[in-house]
């Protein structure tokens, strides 16, 4: 494993620990949050001080499958990037990154659909699933009418990493389908939603995710599922047949919960037969693009990089 970043380690560090004071002085929510918090949390977009831009430039459709996206399309289109958004299969929406989305369309020669796909706990698994499902075989069949190009990929944070990958697995297994995305981008993603030992030991430190945040959205995500049942491998890709699969970039940062599930995940992928880049981030919590971080600047510039040149 190689540790990228450490020249920014004291500055993550410093984020972190503030993050951690901010957290501390608000109310617990407890491992599974009701109704009416989840309601909360998703009008105030998990407690941001501000609501996300919402940027001319992204255009909501509704899919004849039904499936809302948001597309993204620059000037100069080169590829079809998919993405899928995190949130613990609860929360988010394809809106929620209009700046960064568009930033990448951009420098990347990419237009991007982003699936604004059904949540838990009114749909759970596999309703996520399902959505992703039908855009990735959209995008399949029309992508060339609809962009100009057949050039493929995939990709998202958190949930959606575990989404993207789902997709894959299912374009393959479900419709013989593979090859049509040229690469995968997957940041901080849950693979084993029984728990890897990192998910089960980080304990509760508030740094966006921990041990019962985790515990908590996998019992709305799967409801009434026992950590045997989620290792399927429909469920939980870490424990799937990961062949055909096509060249990945696998991002983690040294502290989330998540780490051994992106350590585990690489390891598997590339056993597999696909090149894999893994990228450990020194000092990073989950989630930690979202932040104003010299890192997260760093890490957009690679994910625009390996995208475009997949």
């Amino acid at each position: 494993m190689t540790i990228t970043d450490e020249d920014c380690l004291a500055e993550t560090l410093a984020f972190n620990e503030q993050f951690e004071a901010a957290a501390a002085l608000r109310p617990p929510r407890g491992q599974a949050p009701d109704a009416a918090l989840i309601a909360h949390l998703r009008r105030n977009r998990l407690g941001g001080d501000t609501p996300p831009v919402r940027l001319p430039q992204g255009q909501d459709r509704v899919l004849p499958s039904g499936v809302k996206v948001r597309v993204f399309r620059p000037e100069h289109v080169d590829g079809v990037y998919l993405h899928i958004h995190g949130g613990g299969w609860t929360f988010g929406s394809a809106d929620g990154q209009d700046e960064t989305l568009w930033s990448l369309a951009v420098e990347a020669r990419l237009a991007v659909v982003t699936v604004d796909y059904r949540l838990a706990p009114e749909h759970p698994f596999p309703a996520g699933p399902d959505d992703c499902e039908a855009v990735a075989r959209w995008l399949v069949e029309h992508a060339e009418a609809e962009f100009g190009t057949r050039r493929l990929l995939i990709g998202g944070e958190s949930a959606g990493a575990h989404l993207s990958v789902l997709t894959l697995l299912r374009l393959r297994d479900r419709h013989g389908i593979t090859g049509a995305f040229r690469a995968a981008h997957l940041a901080f993603g849950p693979y084993d939603l029984s728990m890897t030992p990192s998910q089960r030991l980080f304990g509760s430190r508030q740094l966006l995710s921990n041990s019962d945040a985790l515990q908590g959205s996998y019992g709305l995500f799967t409801p009434g599922m026992s950590p045997e049942e989620r290792r399927d491998p429909e469920i939980s890709p870490l424990y799937a047949d990961l062949a055909g699969l096509p060249p990945a970039r696998i991002v983690v940062g040294t502290e989330d919960p998540l780490l051994d599930d992106s350590l585990f995940l690489a390891q598997r992928w590339q056993a597999a037969g696909a090149p894999v880049q893994l990228g450990v981030v020194a000092g990073a919590m989950h989630g930690f693009t979202l932040f104003p971080l010299t890192v997260t600047a760093r890490e957009q510039w690679r994910q625009r990089d390996f995208l475009a040149g997949a």
